[in-house]
């Protein structure tokens, strides 16, 4: 437990995907604001779009969730010696979860935490519109439990089962059900 005069520490966390254009985008918003103070949230993908998908913005805003400062982006951005170390890294796309990602210093304990791809749905703007918010709610809530973990008193391998039981709440999506 900390005490008063040492500041608590403040957790890296990076969420992946491979366009990095709507579910890591998400999710680093969610943990900024919702973890504001004890995590640093990034996100990145593996062949980055370039672009946020307008949805994701759109669905961040309605939420009154921080989009300022949001880009796609490579995850080799995070790869390097002189970038922040990562305490965590999330998979939250099934391809992503499949490639061989860089080597991360600092040994960051990792997850799988799969949701279906709201960029993929093809429909009318509503029907569009429901994916996204239903991604949004599923990264919400996985954040919700994986924020309020007691990180002080949890040992490495029981951390790390409790990452993966997160992966697999509700919405979970495995590598195997992906249609690559």
């Amino acid at each position: 437990m900390p005490d008063n005069t040492t500041p608590e520490r403040i957790f890296n966390v990076l969420f992946l995907c491979t366009g990095n254009s709507a579910r890591s985008i998400l999710a680093e918003s969610i943990l900024n604001k919702d973890g504001a103070g004890r995590f640093r949230a990034h996100s990145a993908g593996s062949q980055p779009k370039g672009t946020i998908n307008p949805l994701a913005t759109k669905t961040l805003a309605n939420f009154d969730y921080p989009t300022d400062g949001l880009r796609s982006k490579a995850w080799d951005e995070f790869a390097g010696t002189d970038t922040p170390v990562m305490d965590f890294v999330f998979t939250v796309c099934d391809n992503a979860a499949g490639e061989a990602c860089p080597v991360w210093p600092g040994q960051p304990m990792t997850a799988h935490w799969g949701i279906e791809d709201p960029a993929a749905v093809e429909g009318t703007d509503i029907e569009r519109q429901t994916a996204f918010v239903t991604a949004f709610r599923y990264l919400k809530n996985r954040i919700a439990i994986f924020t309020a973990l007691p990180f002080t008193s949890l040992d490495k391998s029981s951390l790390r089962t409790r990452l993966v039981e997160i992966g697999q709440s509700e919405g979970a999506t495995s590598p195997r059900d992906s249609a690559a």
